[in-house]
C-alpha cells in the first residue's frame, strides 16, 4: 500500500495527493481490505510496518495503487516467494528504504520550487507529475543493477551457509560532530553530511566495498576480504584529509562471521568493529585480532598493537592499529 496516512487538508492538496498517487484514494481500509482478498487484522500489521500511522474507520485514503500493492504482496507469499513469518518485515525493510528516498525527493522538489512549493500548489502538482516519471526510471535502473551486482555476488559465493558468513565489517565515524552541530548552521551542517557520504560512498564503491547505511555522522560498510577493507579505511582517511572542511574519521574495522538480513548486518562482529571505532584515534584505523592475522601477511600494510581496549561489552579486546608499510 502506498497512499499517504490521513487525508490531505483542501482540494489543491488532493491535486498533488492525486499526482504522486496516480488516482483518487476512494477506499478505505476495510474496502482496500476487501477488495484486495485480506483480512482487515493482517492489512493493518502490513500499512503500520510500512510506517504509516493509523488511519480511522471511515477515512478515504486508498486508492487502486494501494489494493494492487497489497494484493501482489499477498501474491508473493502465497507463492512461496516470501514466507509468511517474514512478510511484515519484509514490508518494513522495503518501507525505510522508501522513506529516505522520498524524504530526499520532496527535498529536491523544494530547493527547485523555492517559494512556489508551498505558495502555489498546482505548479508543485505540474512539477511532480513531469519529474515523477523520470525518477521512477532512474529508481528502477539503479534498482535492477544493484539486483544484478548482488546476485551475481551471492552466486559467486553460493557455498555459503545461508545468510552467514565472513566478511569484515567497517565503520567511519566524523570527529567533532556534536560541536559540528552546535557550531554550524544547517545549511552548512547539511553541506558538510552530503560531502562526506559522497567521498565516502566513492572510496567504498572503488575499492569493491559496501556501504549498508548511513547515521549523521557515521557510515557503516561491508567488504569481502582483507585487503579491500584496509584500502577502504585507509583511503577514506587520505582523502578526508585532503579535503577541505571536513573533520578526521576514527575508523574500525572487524573480521568474522555475519548475519546479512534485509540489507543490514548484525552479529558481534559488527558490535566489535563499532566499540573499537569509539575508540580510536581522530585519523587513525583499528582492527580486531582476525583482521590483523589476515592483514600480518600482506606487504602493503604495517601492524602497531594497542593492547587490551577497554571497551563495553567486550572484555580484553585487542586492537591493532593499520598503516600503509611506507607510512
Amino acid at each position: 500500500m502506498c497512499s499517504l496516512s490521513e487525508p490531505p487538508a483542501d482540494a489543491s492538496d488532493r491535486h498533488v495527493d492525486e499526482t504522486i498517487l496516480g488516482g483518487r484514494p476512494r477506499f478505505t481500509k476495510h474496502e482496500v481490505a476487501e477488495a484486495a482478498g485480506v483480512d482487515l487484522e493482517r492489512a493493518e500489521q502490513l500499512w503500520q510496518a510500512m510506517g504509516f500511522a493509523h488511519v480511522d474507520e471511515d477515512a478515504v485514503v486508498f486508492a487502486d495503487a494501494d489494493v494492487a500493492a497489497l494484493r501482489a504482496l499477498v501474491e508473493l507469499v502465497s507463492a512461496q516467494v516470501i514466507p509468511t513469518e517474514l512478510e511484515t518485515a519484509v514490508a518494513r525493510s522495503l518501507a525505510q528504504t522508501m522513506s529516505r528516498l522520498a524524504e530526499w525527493q520532496v527535498g529536491i522538489f523544494r530547493t527547485l520550487l523555492g517559494e512556489q512549493f508551498a505558495s502555489d500548489i498546482p505548479t508543485t502538482a505540474q512539477f511532480a507529475g513531469a519529474i515523477l516519471p523520470v525518477m521512477e526510471r532512474l529508481q528502477n535502473y539503479v534498482w535492477r543493477r544493484h539486483l544484478a551486482a548482488t546476485a551475481a555476488r551471492e552466486l559467486a559465493e553460493r557455498g555459503d551457509d545461508g545468510d552467514e558468513r565472513v566478511q569484515v565489517i567497517g565503520f567511519a565515524d566524523l570527529v567533532g560532530y556534536t560541536r559540528l552541530i552546535r557550531d554550524f548552521t544547517e545549511l552548512e551542517l547539511a553541506g558538510l553530511i552530503d560531502g562526506f557520504e559522497e567521498l565516502a560512498t566513492g572510496v567504498v564503491a572503488e575499492h569493491r566495498g559496501r556501504i549498508v547505511k548511513t547515521v549523521g555522522d557515521e557510515v557503516l560498510f561491508v567488504a569481502d576480504n582483507a585487503a579491500d577493507a584496509a584500502e577502504i579505511a585507509l583511503t577514506l582517511n587520505e582523502e578526508i584529509a585532503a579535503a577541505e572542511k571536513l573533520p578526521p574519521l576514527r575508523i574500525g574495522l572487524a573480521q568474522g562471521t555475519v548475519l546479512a538480513r534485509f540489507g543490514d548486518v548484525y552479529g558481534s562482529t559488527v558490535n566489535i568493529a563499532s566499540r573499537l571505532t569509539s575508540v580510536a584515534r581522530p585519523a587513525s584505523v583499528l582492527v580486531d585480532r582476525e583482521l590483523a592475522g589476515s592483514l600480518r601477511g600482506l606487504d602493503d600494510y604495517r601492524l602497531t598493537s594497542v593492547g587490551p581496549t577497554k571497551v563495553q561489552g567486550f572484555r580484553g579486546l585487542r586492537a591493532w592499529a593499520v598503516r600503509r608499510a611506507g607510512g
